[in-house]
């Protein structure tokens, strides 16, 4: 499973175990799932949508942001919008 990570400068939007995340990356939308190549990509404005592991779906509106990847452990900082 993944852990996922959404944090501002002010405070934690979610934590948890997910399915799948989409973001929006500087070159378009991309999906980060189980076993993806680590990755450190920057974040337009746009939604982040993340499936959890019961399929339920959250989104979150983003300014922009940095997303991280290492050993299906996913960490994004964002400015929220």
């Amino acid at each position: 499973m993944l852990k996922l990570e959404i944090i501002t400068s002010e405070k934690l939007l979610f934590a948890g175990e997910i399915k799948i995340v989409k973001l929006p990356g500087v070159s378009g939308s991309f999906e980060i799932m189980e076993n993806h190549a680590p990755i450190i990509s920057t974040l337009m404005q746009g939604k982040i949508k993340v499936k959890e592991i019961n399929d339920m779906v959250s989104y979150f509106e983003i300014k922009g942001g940095l997303v991280e990847l290492s050993n299906n452990d996913v960490k994004v900082l964002v400015e929220e919008q």
